[in-house]
């Protein structure tokens, strides 16, 4: 399926797209104008029927949006990240305006993301400012900001096993593993001689985390011994933007790229490579799972697309 993220009088650019973790034919796409450099955002949120695309909500804002994470908590609520260091919190149900606005960080919020831990409803940021923030579910003042990261924060994950836990990427070259209680970074790995551009967790191995990389490589890392990692996944020709650990497969990941492509791999096979999908004609930036449907995977580009599909190398599969 595809579905124009933009329109011919305003094109929009998708930079992040996110299954919601209660309905499972719905997704929100974070997008912006003139390729996120200058200009307005948009938030999309998609219903997806087996003959068509519904647009269920379209907010405007005044700066590109980054990237979007759905609460775990409320079906209808969702946060982004702007370009103006803001975060909004969206309701679906309340069409006009975003619940709350708020506004600590002093550049890009390139990264939000919602924790998945029982007991535990907290947001993280991490922002092109160097500085990583820790905000409650209803966006008060920040609870906590994180310093350590001598670049750009592209990517703030929460860990999906340990509370108080995520991991953060940055135009600095490494990972690092923070501690919310304690406000401290617990682990920081030298992971790749360049700029990294996005991480996850497995869900499957609270050990277990992938680096994507502007070198063009994804590796995979254990924690418990970071001197090498696990694996390293070679074959894309540009910068990897987004990479997403398969929620029902252990060793399964893609991962998406400033070369057109969205790459999908077995970390545990040799060669690693499964398939690789050319279906996009710009760089691709955003990736999902579906968590309701498995082998279902969704993607936004700069082309002004988002896609539904399911990968060849998965199509075969057996949930």
């Amino acid at each position: 399926s595809i579905f124009p993220a933009g329109g011919a009088a305003a094109p929009r650019h998708g930079y992040a797209v996110e299954v919601s973790p209660f309905i499972a034919n719905r997704l929100a796409c974070s997008a912006s104008q003139y390729y996120g450099i200058v200009g307005c955002g948009s938030l999309l949120v998609l219903d997806v029927t087996e003959t068509d695309i519904h647009l269920l909500r379209r907010w405007e804002w005044g700066d590109g949006l980054f990237d979007v994470s759905w609460s775990e908590t409320n079906e209808h609520v969702l946060v982004a990240g702007g370009g103006d260091g803001s975060l909004q919190l969206w309701d679906t149900t309340n069409q006009n305006a975003p619940l709350r606005v708020v506004k600590e960080h002093t550049q890009e919020v390139y990264s939000v993301d919602w924790s998945q831990t029982r007991g535990e409803n907290l947001i993280v940021s991490g922002s092109w400012d160097q500085t990583i923030k820790v905000w409650d579910a209803a966006l008060g003042q920040s609870l906590t900001t994180l310093r350590g990261h001598e670049g750009v924060v592209y990517s703030t994950i929460w860990s999906p096993h340990i509370p108080g836990c995520f991991a953060s990427v940055s135009g600095d070259g490494t990972l690092r593993v923070w501690d919310v209680k304690r406000a401290a970074c617990r682990l920081a790995v030298p992971a790749h001689q360049a700029e990294i551009l996005t991480c996850d967790w497995c869900k499957y191995d609270q050990n277990i985390i992938a680096t994507g990389s502007v070198d063009c490589s994804v590796y995979i890392w254990d924690l418990r011994n970071v001197r090498h990692p696990v694996n390293q996944l070679l074959g894309h020709t540009y910068a990897i933007r987004r990479l997403k650990f398969c929620p029902f497969s252990r060793s399964l990941v893609a991962s998406c790229s400033y070369d057109f492509t969205v790459r999908f791999w077995d970390y545990s096979r040799d060669p690693p490579l499964l398939d690789t999908v050319e279906h996009h004609s710009e760089f691709v930036c955003g990736l999902d799972f579906n968590l309701h449907i498995p082998n279902q995977v969704v993607d936004c580009s700069w082309d002004e697309t988002v896609k539904i599909y399911t990968p060849p190398c998965l199509s075969a599969a057996t949930p």
